[in-house]
């Protein structure tokens, strides 16, 4: 089992620091971040090599919620891919976990 962190933030102007604390505290041994707005997948790379990466019994740890994106479908729909990797994800804050 890998633990992947990604760490987001909307704007250039913005930290991901703490955001990359937590998840080294929760143990993940890669992390990637970014600077880009979560109203789209669009020009979000990193969680897309991210999606790539993944393998079954991986665990895509993520600060919070919003941070994985804006809206529930998309969320929902991120959450269905890695379940369908063999995957689960993982949120900081509040804690939620889909390994069941």
């Amino acid at each position: 089992m890998t633990k992947l962190g990604y760490a987001r933030v909307s704007s250039i102007s913005q930290s991901t620091d703490i955001q990359v604390k937590a998840l080294k505290n929760a143990g993940c041994t890669t992390i990637r971040t970014e600077k880009v707005s979560g109203k789209s997948r669009d020009f979000r790379d990193e969680l897309a090599t991210i999606l790539d990466f993944l393998r079954e019994g991986d665990v895509l740890v993520i600060h919070k919620l919003d941070r994985l994106g804006r809206s529930t479908r998309d969320v929902l729909n991120l959450v269905h891919e890695i379940h369908e990797k063999g995957a689960s994800l993982q949120v900081l804050e509040p804690a939620i976990d889909t390994s069941g």
